[in-house]
């Protein structure tokens, strides 16, 4: 066995069915939030979204409310199927980097705390961002279609 090969080296076939790992789960995590905005998964619906934007005197939350719900379903669905993966995952991030800011401001770090940190985001946030260098891999409809 080759200790070197084991710890270093990998295949495109390997990053490619890594990034179809990492899009699929991303892109489905995005859908579920949207969906979950919309009231259709878990408790949550649009007018308890409207109202928490609301609650931190955001401008437009009605407005806001919607385009972040948008922003990850289209977004997510984008990241799901690859196709036009950057922009979906450049979505996904603006999402991200404004609930990080704005949403869980002043929670540190860990989403455990309280009031809930900024882990979620960040992490979700920087995922999108090597998506976007990355791109989406042999196993996306841009590699078939483009």
């Amino acid at each position: 066995m080759n200790i070197h090969a084991l710890l270093t080296e990998s295949s495109p076939a390997l990053i490619d069915t890594a990034l179809l790992i990492i899009r699929l789960f991303i892109g489905i995590c995005f859908v579920v939030h949207a969906l979950g905005k919309l009231g259709l998964v878990g408790q949550g619906n649009m007018a308890g979204f409207e109202g928490w934007l609301k609650s931190m005197n955001i401008p437009y939350a009605a407005v806001q409310a919607r385009m972040a719900m948008l922003s990850e379903l289209i977004g997510g669905i984008l990241l799901t199927l690859g196709l036009c993966t950057r922009v979906g995952a450049l979505l996904c991030m603006g999402v991200m980097v404004v609930a990080a800011l704005i949403g869980h401001k002043g929670g540190g770090y860990l989403i455990t705390n309280n009031p809930p940190g900024n882990e979620y985001t960040i992490n979700l946030a920087a995922i999108c961002a090597a998506l976007i260098l990355a791109g989406p891999g042999s196993y996306s409809l841009d590699h078939l279609l483009f």
